[in-house]
């Protein structure tokens, strides 16, 4: 009877320490699959899933109209002439319409088309030469001559022609194309999502860290105290981590690259076209900075080029609409430097010889122009002391006459900026 108590206690001990454990252990699994999902979903992605538009946002009333609606509906049957409709007057069936019209959802009179697989509806990060819907809908808004279906029944341009063969529309699609635009203009391009990987690993292992915590204080359901203090070691490396990379990062752009107003690819001017990038940043040779070109450096090939290969004349156009209006161009600036530091791109192109490539990245390739190196003090202090300067060969050094002499005697073989003071703190923040 004892043997048997004894046996029964034994049994309830062992239970009793394999069900925390389990628990515990179920729990880091369950947590640790949820983190490499989010891993796994940004990394995983198919290679042509950047450039394949997302399905335009559908408002919640349009997918009551859509369920209203017959799978077999006709398309639209063309029962009126273009000055039946006025321009400006649109109902929210008749933008719903145009919506389900634009997106694929609905047939035109001449087939299903979908005009959002090319025009897309939301923000990208690859670039995508058709134009954007909300780009679209901008230029009709701003031309009151302009009609939808004039281009495209009676294309003007090769590419409008290769793009929309096979493609009309009628007078009433038309119309209730015009009134999603309406929409589109004013709500612009819906915000490219992302995943939030460094959020879910922060907070997951917030998480871990507080129920460690109130195991080890008050549940005890884990016997053993080593797995707490893992727990909470790992969490706290985790977080310190990321507070110490936020920290040196405050301020700091690298991989910047927005979207300019005029699609500008660097890889054709400057890769295949092989335009100096000095033709355009003229003034990188004897000024602080490197220009922005204004309108009149732009117009003097596209006086003549009419239509791009990949854009057609769409983004070329808004270069003559820019020098008919006198309207500058609003470029968005890329590399900027802090207030209270002094950069001059003439002392580096000049007196340093630098290529553009050594602060920029190989520009040569990139469609959207994007911010490769850091910009940080510790990025520039090391390429002063670890790159020699063109010292012999350039004017600019020749009152140097120590290190001159350094050079001939063969103490030393070459002469670093931060030799010449380009280490010192007053010789960029004055």
């Amino acid at each position: 009877m004892k043997k048997s108590h004894q046996k029964t206690k034994r049994s309830r001990e062992k239970s009793s320490f394999f069900s925390p454990v389990l628990v515990s252990g179920l729990m880091a699994v369950i947590i640790f699959l949820s983190l490499s999902s989010f891993l796994a979903s940004e990394n995983e992605q198919p290679a042509d899933e950047a450039i394949q538009p997302e399905m335009a946002e559908i408002e919640p009333d349009t997918v009551l109209l859509m369920e209203d609606e017959t799978i077999e509906e006709d398309a639209v049957v063309e029962t009126h002439a273009e000055s039946d409709f006025v321009r400006g007057e649109y109902t929210q069936q008749q933008i719903r319409r145009g919506e389900r019209l634009f997106n694929g959802l609905a047939p035109f009179q001449s087939g299903m088309h979908d005009c959002a697989s090319c025009h897309y509806t939301t923000a990208q990060q690859e670039i995508n030469w058709n134009p954007a819907a909300w780009e679209l809908a901008g230029v009709w808004d701003e031309d009151p001559e302009y009609s939808i279906m004039d281009i495209m029944n009676n294309p003007v341009s090769m590419r409008l022609m290769e793009d929309h063969a096979g493609m009309t529309i009628t007078a009433e699609e038309q119309h209730f194309l015009e009134a999603y635009y309406t929409k589109l203009y004013e709500k612009g391009p819906a915000p490219l999502q992302a995943y939030p990987v460094r959020s879910a690993i922060f907070w997951g292992m917030g998480l871990l860290m507080l129920l460690a915590v109130v195991d080890l204080l008050f549940t005890r359901k884990i016997p053993f105290k080593a797995v707490h203090f893992v727990i909470l070691f790992v969490g706290i490396a985790v977080h310190g981590q990321f507070a110490m990379a936020e920290a040196q990062n405050l301020g700091r752009t690298q991989n910047y690259a927005p979207d300019q107003p005029i699609k500008f690819s660097h890889l054709i001017h400057a890769g295949e076209n092989e335009i100096d990038c000095q033709y355009c940043h003229f003034t990188a040779n004897y000024s602080l900075s490197a220009n922005i070109p204004s309108n009149n450096v732009c117009m003097n090939c596209h006086n003549v080029v009419l239509n791009g290969t990949l854009s057609g004349a769409f983004e070329i156009n808004k270069i003559h609409k820019a020098a008919e209006t006198g309207q500058p161009i609003e470029w968005i600036r890329v590399h900027k430097l802090p207030d209270h530091s002094f950069f001059s791109h003439a002392q580096h192109v000049n007196a340093g010889k630098q290529e553009c490539a050594d602060c920029h990245g190989a520009v040569e390739t990139m469609h959207i122009v994007q911010q490769v190196e850091d910009l940080s003090m510790g990025w520039c202090l090391t390429c002063h002391r670890e790159n020699n300067v063109d010292f012999l060969d350039n004017p600019y050094f020749e009152i140097y006459e120590r290190l001159h002499d350094k050079i001939r005697s063969g103490e030393i073989d070459g002469v670093t900026a931060a030799e010449l003071g380009g280490e010192d703190c007053m010789s960029c923040h004055y």
